[in-house]
């Protein structure tokens, strides 16, 4: 299919010299093709694999469609497979089965041409609509065009616009430098891996072997502490990162951040107040009325980010590794 789209591509623009007489700066710029024929023809080769396998290809010909592409490079596409495991972007399309890719797609369309002037004027800070559906309705994108346009996607990774406004004759393209991350599609292990402010909780959760656990049915509601935290932690016991990844206490103070059932930010606030909240290490710590969290040695965490969406279960971000009462 991919091939068909270049020999298409090719037959197009020698036709288009010809009809012109020429290829003279006289002479006005060919038409542009649709958004599949110029992703093909521009280089975006991973897009065009994964979009070819998950059966999109006739939106982007359609001549009816009238679409926003959020393109990621093929740099952003081997930036994703290497972070998830997979030896190379045609690996990682090759292992991923078409529904998979569809809805990661899906999450990169919007449902209507958008140029860089129009995402501008929507306001510094908004929301777009995708074609990918979840939990029943679209997902939306967070856009932030205070300085260029840049996108917060599901795993909170702010994307850049590189290149705007190419020309489909069925919508426009906009080329980013990263993959974006859809709800509902990765496993907790696998989102936490794509967002660097998570770099030591995914060194921990592998050097406590639980990386397997937190990968599988699930669900698990994960309270996630950043990079920050575990710093400041780090400070706090007195260890360095070396000592606390090969500390025999290690699982106990991950799985106290890890609640059974995928637990969102409604559920929490639904709750009666001080609640006490079991964890998979045993025992309990208390979430007040604003939401911030005691542990069992009476410190407390806030929460920065609610809600991010895994295939199996939720992460919160808060601003503090828990502790247990007794040390694990």
């Amino acid at each position: 299919m991919i091939r068909q789209f270049k020999i298409l591509a090719a037959v197009c623009a020698v036709s288009l010299v010809t009809a012109c007489g020429g290829g003279g700066d006289d002479h006005p710029p060919p038409p542009a093709g649709t958004l599949a024929a110029e992703a093909t023809s521009r280089g975006f080769t991973s897009l065009v694999a994964a979009a070819d396998k998950a059966g999109l290809v006739p939106a982007l010909s359609a001549s009816s469609s009238s679409l926003t592409v959020f393109a990621p490079t093929d740099a952003a596409f081997t930036a994703l497979a290497t972070t998830l495991g997979f030896p190379s972007a045609s690996a990682m399309v090759t292992a991923l089965d078409g529904p998979t890719l569809a809805k990661i797609l899906q999450y990169h369309v919007l449902p209507t041409k958008k140029l860089a002037a129009d995402l501008v004027a929507a306001g510094a800070k908004s929301t777009q609509p995708t074609l990918y559906t979840f939990e029943g309705i679209a997902s939306t994108l967070a856009l932030d065009t205070s300085a260029g346009v840049k996108i917060t996607d599901e795993v909170l990774n702010q994307v850049a616009v590189q290149t705007a406004d190419v020309a489909a004759s069925n919508g426009v393209i906009q080329v980013i430098d990263k993959v974006l991350v859809p709800p509902g599609v990765l496993n907790l292990v696998q989102m936490a891996k794509l967002n660097p402010t998570f770099s030591v909780l995914v060194e921990a959760v592998g050097a406590a072997n639980l990386a397997t656990t937190l990968s599988g049915t699930g669900p698990f509601t994960v309270f996630a502490p950043t990079n920050d935290a575990f710093t400041a932690a780090l400070g706090e016991l007195g260890l360095t990162k070396a000592q606390l990844l090969a500390s025999p206490g290690l699982a106990g103070i991950l799985t106290y951040h890890v609640v059974a059932g995928n637990v969102r930010e409604a559920n929490v606030v639904a709750l009666p107040k001080p609640a006490s909240v079991p964890t998979v290490q045993g025992t309990a710590f208390t979430v007040g009325t604003n939401l911030a969290i005691t542990d069992g040695r009476a410190r407390i965490a806030r929460l920065v980010a609610t809600d991010v969406i895994a295939s199996n279960g939720v992460i919160h971000v808060i601003d503090k590794v828990l502790l247990p009462a007794v040390a694990p």
